[in-house]
């Protein structure tokens, strides 16, 4: 049966249908969409649907796994977002049920997965994080995404709540962070972290110094109490891990912390393939 992965955020919806074989991965009828966040729950479905549809090119014998935000009951496909500025229409709607009859397929092929589980999933499947039983994903970008691996259980940390300094890690691990900082040490106004490296790398590189410091800080703790092998680093702010990755690996080395800080191999495929696992046969 034809498997479909999906990537959905709050501005952006991408398909592409899944081939796996064993330890090769195959992508193919990519397609995607800007989406207006604050649109009505008729015009979400309906846009999600036309961007799967192409990639489904007139199959409706498939399986559709699709990676989400949270805060979402996933086993039911319904959404338990509202507070977060984003698809608040949908709110404890079951977006499985409308997907399903909006694409004529039954609701029993649509499976939804946490976004930051698919992301390390899909790295744990096929990417950096094949060699390692117990490892930590982590998403740097607008907000922290998190998971953690154990054996062969996947799960969301949301460490983007937990405690860090006086507040929380989101306030210190995302793009909110370099945008105050800017201002704060140059008195520079940045729109984000692009913004920062393109118009002003000398300063960007002292401000992803101390960003890797903190990120080693946060993670600390975490990989000690779970032992864990690696960290594996996705999002858009992980792109630039060579201004950042020194500073996390030496505050690690520094507290007798030797754990792997490996790179996402798949980018923003990797969610497309996790989202799919439901469906992959062991």
């Amino acid at each position: 049966m034809k498997l479909i992965g999906v990537d959905i955020g709050g501005s952006h919806i991408s398909a592409a249908s899944i081939n796996l074989e064993v330890g090769k991965l195959g992508l193919y009828d990519v397609a995607e969409s800007s989406v207006d966040t604050s649109a009505s729950a008729e015009d979400l479905i309906s846009t999600w649907a036309a961007v799967i549809q192409a990639t489904a090119k007139g199959a409706e014998n498939y399986q559709l796994g699709i990676a989400m935000p949270g805060p979402y009951d996933y086993p039911a496909g319904i959404s338990l977002i509202q507070d977060q500025g984003k698809m608040k229409a949908l709110y404890k709607l079951s977006v499985k049920n409308l997907l399903a009859q909006s694409l004529g397929i039954a609701s029993n092929q649509i499976q939804f997965t946490n976004d930051a589980e698919a992301f390390l999933l899909g790295e744990s499947l096929v990417g950096s994080g094949k060699s390692f039983r117990n490892s930590i994903g982590i998403t740097l970008g607008t907000g922290l995404g998190s998971a953690i691996k154990v054996e062969d259980v996947v799960k969301d940390a949301k460490l983007w709540t937990a405690p860090f300094r006086d507040g929380t890690a989101e306030d210190y691990l995302g793009t909110n962070w370099f945008v105050r900082e800017a201002k704060k040490q140059f008195n520079l106004n940045v729109s984000g972290v692009k913004d920062l490296v393109d118009l002003h790398l000398d300063k960007a590189a002292i401000l992803f110094e101390i960003f890797g410091k903190t990120l080693g800080e946060f993670l600390y703790p975490y990989l000690i109490r779970l032992q864990s092998e690696a960290v594996i680093l996705g999002g858009k702010i992980a792109l630039l891990h060579q201004l950042f990755l020194p500073a996390i690996n030496q505050y690690l080395s520094q507290n007798g912390c030797s754990v792997k800080i490996a790179i996402s191999t798949l980018g923003e495929q990797a969610a497309l393939i996790g989202a799919c696992q439901p469906f992959i046969k062991s």
